[in-house]
């Protein structure tokens, strides 16, 4: 399954960086790809975190692996967790 990776940088409440990468079958749309690092910004303990649209950014395509296949088969997406997760 080919998906889209979507680099993406919030700011915790302390004003510390959140980076992380949000994949999502490639046909999924960029605005669902942000409502999914809302979520998982809420359920990761960062629910006080600011995230804006312009911070969601498509980056490139790639395979999907086993682990990524999972969860976008379980949530809908997987996240890569990067700096300050």
């Amino acid at each position: 399954m080919k998906v889209h990776v979507y680099d993406t940088y919030a700011t915790a409440q302390n004003g510390s960086t959140i980076h992380f990468d949000v994949l999502v079958p490639a046909e999924v749309p960029a605005d669902t790809a942000f409502r999914f690092a809302q979520q998982w910004l809420s359920t990761a303990g960062h629910s006080n975190a600011t995230l804006e649209q312009s911070r969601c950014n498509f980056c490139h395509a790639e395979n999907a692996n086993p682990a990524m296949l999972r969860d976008i088969e379980r949530d809908g997406f997987h996240i890569l967790e990067l700096e300050g997760c």
